[in-house]
């Protein structure tokens, strides 16, 4: 193999990859704001007991849960133009669609962990006379909140690295931005390598503070 490694060549051009990495970053922050805020509304549909209200949302995560994350991106990219008159530029349509995926994923595990909130805590706020409402956000919410965020966190490295998909639509993410230097460079090892570092720099430490919460939590347990 003749093939020789010339890492310098990515190296002195690191700034078009830390510009595509601020974007992927704003598409991850984002999606997990729509998913944490809106994960916990569907999960409240999903469990509500009026099918009318129930079914919808069934619907709505199985269908973001049971296809693929770069169908969905694709659909949002070329179909709602088409379908609605919506024309958004490319950075909001990745966040929509990015966040309505993780969406689906949190309300599951919302679902469980208010599924998990011990019956007598919602008996004392109705003998304290607080509203349903009052109940969700001082009650439910809360624990809900602090049992899931290890899922949370885990689905979110998920859509930090799904956020990679969108690079296909020519959003100019990491991955764009990585495909266009090593097409640039003529050197796709050296700097797809440094993508994958990049992306395993910033997944891995989360992945670690997942684990270390999961076993406080196991301790705690016990």
């Amino acid at each position: 193999m003749d093939y020789i490694l010339d890492l310098g060549a990515v190296t002195r051009n690191m700034d078009q990859l830390w510009q595509g990495l601020g974007v992927t970053l704003l598409l991850t922050l984002a999606a997990n704001a729509i998913g944490i805020v809106a994960g916990f509304g569907l999960a409240l549909l999903v469990l509500n007991r009026l099918a009318i209200i129930r079914i919808p949302a069934m619907l709505f995560v199985e269908f973001f849960r049971c296809t693929p994350a770069l169908i969905q991106i694709v659909w949002f990219f070329y179909c709602v133009p088409m379908l609605f008159n919506v024309f958004l530029d490319p950075i909001t349509m990745g966040i929509l669609a990015l966040g309505l995926n993780l969406t689906a994923f949190n309300a599951e595990a919302y679902r469980a962990a208010i599924q998990g909130v011990p019956r007598e805590h919602l008996d004392a706020g109705i003998a304290l006379g607080l509203s349903p409402a009052q109940r969700i956000l001082n009650i439910v919410l809360p624990q809900a909140l602090r049992n899931s965020v290890p899922v949370l966190l885990t689905n979110g490295i998920g859509i930090f690295q799904q956020s990679a998909l969108v690079a296909i639509v020519g959003v100019a993410d990491l991955m764009y931005q990585g495909k266009t230097l090593a097409t640039e460079t003529y050197r796709p090892i050296e700097t797809f390598t440094v993508v994958a570092l990049i992306y395993l720099a910033i997944s891995f430490p989360v992945s670690q503070f997942v684990g270390w919460l999961e076993r406080r939590r196991g301790y705690a347990v016990r």
